[in-house]
């Protein structure tokens, strides 16, 4: 059973990568979120990792547009009117002005994206992927940097 110092530490994994990648200051980034809810198929946000990496990303100085099929209204309920937070209404739309894309939750909508398309609506091609739900040399060969945990 895993200690709640390591969960905690493993959903700080994707901050250490972000903040590795573009620096501890994120002021004027903006990050497209993919997943809210603390697994697919469920609007559960108790302990989701994704409130650690919104959160964790407001303090670094990002904004942030999320998309979830499911759990828009809980994380709305959660942090409510919040300007840091915009809600996409689908998963691409959710890279409209977007630095990066951050990959949380693994549903089933994510497995197979275009990823030429993710490479030309993203500003800075690069997404961190928090459920490696690509191959890393798939997603490199179509010109994007490509973080995952545990993975090279």
């Amino acid at each position: 059973m895993r200690s709640k110092r390591s969960t905690t530490r493993r959903k700080s994994v994707l901050l250490q990568k972000i903040t590795a990648h573009f620096g501890q200051d994120l002021s004027g980034k903006h990050f497209a979120l993919w997943g809210l809810a603390f697994k697919p198929n469920t609007d559960d946000m108790r302990e989701a990792p994704s409130r650690v990496v919104i959160e964790g990303l407001w303090a670094r100085g990002a904004t942030v547009t999320a998309y979830d099929p499911v759990a828009v209204h809980e994380t709305q309920r959660i942090y409510g009117d919040d300007a840091r937070l915009r809600y996409a209404e689908a998963p691409m739309d959710a890279l409209k002005d977007a630095d990066a894309l951050v990959i949380v939750t693994e549903w089933k909508v994510f497995r197979s994206p275009d990823f030429s398309d993710i490479k030309a609506r993203l500003k800075h091609p690069v997404i961190f992927d928090g459920r490696n739900l690509y191959e890393p040399e798939t997603v490199r060969a179509q010109g994007l940097d490509y973080y995952a945990i545990g993975r090279k």
